[in-house]
């Protein structure tokens, strides 16, 4: 291979990387933004970055915003995202099952699926028999510290991208983190603390090539503790083992262990 095309290579792929730092910035707390915006929390030149939005904007994967000078996700975006979700099944079988759980626990159920850095919220069904209704917006990326995100660090079978999610946090960070992954094989159900006033008990759910979403309970910390062998965390593990069921994920090891558990600590 020739200097020149191995230069040409570097460059298309640094353009592409560009390209979808600049998408990723987009969300449902940001649903348009400037390219000032973009160079400001990418650290780039702005004048770079308009000339991305602006070939971005060809390609139909960005269209310009309402506000002057702003771009928002475009058409394309629009067509790949509803086709993407289109082929995931578990968006078709979760909700029925979704709205029990929450009725039951009077909590808010989540379906989150892995994103490009992280689990995205794909369904919410909320419970609103309480005074104080936990809302989770659909299209957010949670944090690898939320209960979701530990569940699809435990069983993805892609270690790999594992261990490259947790080499690029603090020391500290990765250790606590790779113990609660740990715990999260061991029960079957991660948690996530206090978030804002906010607590999430969490259990996977599979489809025939493996995990293929997060399921949880999300509730104010006054409503929903952090014990893995309470009631939530049954409720989430026995819908997650038979959402499991429905997709030909079969009954797996770590979807039974948070039910067991719960059994165990009520019968002492």
């Amino acid at each position: 291979m020739s200097e020149e095309t191995t230069s040409g290579s570097a460059s298309d792929i640094q353009a592409v990387t560009r390209a979808a730092q600049i998408l990723q910035l987009f969300g449902p707390n940001r649903p348009q933004l400037t390219a000032a915006e973009a160079a400001e929390l990418l650290g780039m030149n702005r004048s770079t970055v308009y000339r991305y939005c602006n070939s971005l904007v060809a390609a139909g994967l960005l269209e310009r915003g309402h506000a002057i000078g702003s771009f928002a996700p475009g058409g394309l975006l629009l067509q790949l995202g509803t086709f993407a979700l289109s082929q995931r099944k578990v968006l078709d079988l979760a909700p029925a099952l979704m709205r029990d759980l929450s009725s039951g626990a009077h909590m808010t159920a989540v379906l989150s699926l892995w994103g490009s850095a992280g689990p995205v919220v794909s369904r919410v069904e909320e419970d609103t028999s309480r005074n104080v209704v936990v809302s989770v917006r659909v299209g957010s990326q949670l944090p690898l510290s939320s209960a979701q995100a530990k569940v699809f660090l435990a069983f993805t079978s892609d270690q790999l991208r594992t261990e490259r999610m947790l080499s690029a946090l603090p020391p500290e960070q990765q250790e606590a983190l790779r113990a609660e992954i740990e715990r999260t094989r061991e029960t079957g159900v991660a948690t996530s603390p206090d978030l804002g006033g906010v607590n999430a008990v969490s259990a996977p759910t599979f489809d025939e090539h493996g995990i293929c979403a997060s399921l949880a309970l999300v509730a104010t910390n006054h409503v929903l503790g952090l014990e893995r062998d309470s009631q939530a965390a049954w409720d989430v593990a026995t819908v997650a083992a038979e959402l499991s069921a429905a997709l030909g994920g079969g009954t797996r090891r770590n979807t039974t262990t948070a039910r067991s558990a719960a059994v165990e600590a009520r019968r002492n």
